[in-house]
């Protein structure tokens, strides 16, 4: 049987880590702002988008991953520690 969630039911381990990231970056960033950026930075992401992942509905692909770990300025490897 393959499993492609979190133990929790979750799509993604790393979704509560961007949350976290977001809300304690200064100043606080939204959703859409998160969604913002990361379009500047090439991903066809909008404010949906994120809130699916960090709330654990979406899959978070290894290009996003990538590129959400160098806008905040951290390791893919870190928002992938449980």
């Amino acid at each position: 049987m393959y499993k492609n969630r979190a133990q929790d039911g979750r799509c993604n381990i790393s979704g509560r880590k961007i949350a976290a990231l977001r809300k304690s970056s200064k100043p606080k960033m939204s959703q859409r702002a998160l969604a913002d950026q990361l379009q500047l930075a090439g991903l066809d992401l909008d404010k949906n988008a994120i809130q699916k992942m960090e709330s654990g509905e979406r899959f978070i692909t290894d290009i996003e991953l990538k590129a959400i770990a160098a806008l905040f300025g951290v390791t893919a490897d870190e928002l992938l520690k449980e």
